[in-house]
């Protein structure tokens, strides 16, 4: 009888060879938990993004949600939890662990940060890394496991959270405090009174008020509610986890926008340092420090604190950072990646946790189930982006080129994948051989993809040109792998009866994996690592607000309110015109120029040229020339910003594939981690289109907003445009009298600007973007939702209008003048 070949490279981390124990969890109700939770998060959402409910507000909902259901839901479990069945070493094996966390993120911090900012770093990212969304989404998700199993784990939950806030969110407080009092501008607030604002600052915190009138309650109502408040509790509490929830998927809309290149490292470290180590610690801590006589509850134990550990960071963080206005970029962004990332983590996580005993074959054959059904999926996202890829027409365009060969990549490896899967079963060496061939080149060349993709922004991005051939990066991309894996097929020996096509080959294929990716993260680290350095306009940090969905590249000059500024953005608009006209009616085409990205590379004295081999067509008309500028700046961006996120997020797969070849070879007997850890690997491997899809799969201009305009037609039943002044609202009619009554004149003095193109002006034309920062600064608006809701409402009104009437009123670079 062979022996698996899991069993031959130590993964047989079986603990006990007798009849397995019962389960000390319920995994059953996971994935409706999950499916629950996180589609309450996408409705919020989809109501944030779609302007349903403006960011204003949802304010209304976080305040019922902080001030009236939460400190309900509190008081009450307060009041009726029962302190005999808490095991305390549990409560102090997580604190600990937090404090360990919040010790490390904290010091390293000092360390490595600036010195301008490194206090309020240290307190924001220590509290991220250790404040876990407990209420909201850990508490549905430990009901779920444990309600049938170990019903008493869910009171945990109301004592861990009131601890680490009353004890280690203090000390990141009183970092922000000694930064705003380094940064202002006459130092004299003393020591004893910024102790003061601290210690009141936690007492006013909600969750930790209610904890001690819950505790004294407890006491003196002998764990009994009264009648009279117990139906009003009830109401209130009950309330609290589906407005949570809808309010968390509000609170997510356009905060990927706030990125910048300078946070992306930070911003991988403290993901890390919350979804990895913190799980991590809080489990070594509970098995080093649980002493307790049954060893199925010692188990369970750490087992709960590993999930614990896995929630992800609280929306409380970026409220945080708000008040201190330190940080809101990093904290925000994070907070709503950590919240999608700790998904799978948690379900890979519990699912394996579940299995009281592990046997290779069944591991074996359920990692090669699971790589199965994620490679059949994962093909149909590959398919979706490139088709979009090819209907947008960017496939033709650097560094889109370089992105459609790993799409091509990743496609093969899905391919490769399901043909293993069908032909391993069989007693074919050939055609086992055979799949490995494209299974492995597939791998490694999405693997070295990765750091080419990462090298080639790099190299373009003095002057948008490469340096090096493209044929050069294609035989890189391609030819390395197909070598790796001849000499692999040459020298290698082949595992018998192996399933698994990570060890087909033994220890040769580790190393040659270890070596492949190895060679791809310090090519992609050197070369995003040279991207952030250099001169670059201001412009070129930020990501805009399209970023989080759409395709289009914020080019417009950030506007001033000096007339200075505004002066200069007409000359250059105007330059950019004069360049699209002229060049048109000569029949030339503008010279080749590098479009500006998602992160804004140009100069403020380079306007958004034309891209190379693309001709204006003779227009005699002003506004067909503006319109042509708009669709031109849609469809000819590099999207810089959009690689490098890719490249961040494959960078983090490369690394735990890296962590995993390494921890083989190292150790031969890896453990329950260890399996973990292959899992995780597996889930990348042959999810990595869902990254793809996620970032490029969702062009606004070619799917959204047809969609979204489709949709608005079908509501409406005709077209807003044919609308007559009757069928008007009066809502929206006394809106636009409004408007025009009193704010027009100044609004056309501030905004408004006229367009010049040869001999051609368009007057009265203004930027979308430019009317709802103004309707922003004077007062009629309290956030860009409202503005953009407002801007529609002249529109249907027919105050304004785009200048082809193609568009509604939208938040970017679109040209639209007023009517009347």
């Amino acid at each position: 009888m062979t022996s698996s070949p899991l069993d031959e490279y130590g993964l047989n981390v079986s603990h006990n060879s007798s009849t397995p124990s019962s389960p000390s969890m319920s995994i059953d109700q996971l994935f409706p938990a999950l499916l629950e939770c996180f589609g309450i998060i996408l409705c919020g959402y989809i109501a944030g993004r779609g302007n349903i409910i403006t960011s204003s507000q949802a304010k209304g909902l976080g305040n019922f949600v902080s001030k009236f259901a939460l400190p309900a839901l509190l008081f009450k479990n307060m009041v009726l939890l029962d302190f005999a069945n808490v095991i305390w070493s549990f409560l102090w094996s997580v604190l600990v662990a937090k404090v360990v966390v919040f010790a490390v993120v904290c010091i390293l911090t000092l360390l490595v940060a600036s010195p301008e900012s490194r206090f309020s770093k240290a307190g924001l990212f220590s509290i991220f890394a250790t404040q876990s969304n407990d209420f909201a989404l850990g508490y549905p998700i430990v009901e779920a496991l444990y309600k049938n199993t170990y019903p008493e784990y869910l009171q945990y939950i109301y004592l861990v959270a009131p601890v680490s806030l009353m004890i280690l969110n203090p000390v990141g407080f009183v970092f922000c405090e000694v930064q705003k009092w380094r940064d202002s501008p006459s130092p004299q607030q003393s020591k004893l009174k910024i102790v003061g604002t601290v210690i009141l600052q936690v007492l006013k915190n909600p969750i930790v008020f209610m904890v001690v009138i819950g505790i004294a309650s407890h006491f003196i109502l002998s764990r009994q509610i009264p009648v009279f408040m117990a139906q009003f509790l009830d109401g209130l509490a009950n309330s609290f986890s589906g407005s949570a929830l809808f309010y968390l998927g509000l609170s997510m809309v356009g905060q990927l926008r706030k990125l910048t290149k300078s946070t992306f490292v930070a911003l991988i470290l403290l993901i890390t340092a919350k979804l990895l180590l913190m799980p991590l610690i809080c489990r070594g801590m509970v098995e080093l420090l649980d002493k307790s006589n049954v060893s199925v509850n010692h188990t369970s134990l750490s087992n709960y604190a590993f999930l614990y550990g896995v929630f992800p960071t609280a929306p409380s963080v970026a409220i945080y950072a708000a008040q201190y206005n330190m940080e809101l970029e990093i904290v925000t962004s994070g907070m709503v990646i950590s919240t999608f990332v700790s998904a799978p983590i948690m379900y890979v996580s519990a699912w394996l946790l579940t299995i009281p005993w592990m046997d290779s074959k069944p591991l074996a054959a359920a990692l090669q189930n699971v790589s199965f059904d994620i490679s059949v999926v994962s093909l149909i996202a590959l398919v979706w982006t490139v088709t979009v890829m090819f209907l947008s027409k960017k496939f033709k365009r650097l560094p889109h080129l370089f992105m459609m060969n790993l799409l091509l990549a990743q496609f093969l490896v899905c391919i490769g994948m399901i043909l293993w899967n069908f032909i391993i079963k069989q007693d074919n060496i050939i055609g086992h051989v055979l799949s490995f061939i494209l299974l492995y080149s597939s791998l490694y060349s999405t693997y070295l993809w990765t750091g080419l993709i990462a090298l080639s922004l790099v190299l373009m991005k003095k002057d948008d040109e490469l340096k090096v051939q493209p044929a050069i990066f294609m035989i890189a991309g391609w030819g390395i792998p197909a070598f790796i894996v001849g000499i692999l097929l040459i020298a290698g020996e082949k595992m018998p009866d192996n399933i698994d096509s990570a060890f087909f080959y033994g220890r040769a294929q580790i190393i040659s994996t270890t070596v492949v990716l190895s060679c791809s993260i310090l090519l992609a680290g050197a070369s995003l690592m040279g991207l952030s350095r250099g001169t670059q306009s201001p412009g070129y940090e930020v990501l805009d607000q399209s970023s989080a969905m759409g395709t289009v590249e914020d080019v417009r000059t950030q506007n001033s309110q000096e007339t200075t500024t505004n002066e200069h953005s007409a000359q250059t608009d105007a330059s950019i015109n004069c360049c699209a006209c002229e060049q048109a009616r000569r029949g030339n085409c503008c010279p080749a120029q590098p479009m500006p990205d998602m992160i804004a590379s140009t100069q403020e004295s380079e306007p958004p040229p034309v891209p190379s081999g693309q001709c204006v067509s003779h227009c005699e008309s002003a506004s067909c020339i503006l319109a042509q500028e708009e669709q031109l700046l849609q469809h000819a961006d590099r999207q810089l910003a959009r690689h490098v996120l890719l490249c961040l997020l494959l960078i983090v797969g490369l690394l735990a594939n890296l962590s995993s070849c390494l921890w083989w070879l190292v150790n031969q007997e890896p453990g329950r981690l260890y399996v973990e850890l292959q899992f995780f690997c597996a889930i990348f491997n042959y999810a990595q289109g869902f990254i793809s899809f996620g970032i490029f799969g969702l062009d606004k201009h070619l799917i959204i907003l047809p969609f979204k305009k489709r949709l608005a037609s079908l509501w409406q039943s005709r077209d807003r445009v044919e609308q007559q002044d009757s069928d008007v609202p009066e809502e929206i009619r006394m809106t636009c009298t409004q408007f025009v009554r009193y704010h027009q004149d100044q609004c056309v003095k501030d905004i408004v600007q006229k367009r010049r193109c040869g001999e051609k002006t368009l007057a009265g034309v203004f930027f979308g973007s430019d009317l709802v920062e103004w309707l922003l600064r004077v007062g009629l608006a309290h956030d860009r939702g409202e503005a953009v809701l407002y801007g529609e409402q002249l529109l249907q009104g027919g105050v304004l209008r785009h200048i082809t009437s193609e568009h509604e009123f939208r938040d970017e670079t679109l040209h639209y003048r007023f009517v009347k």
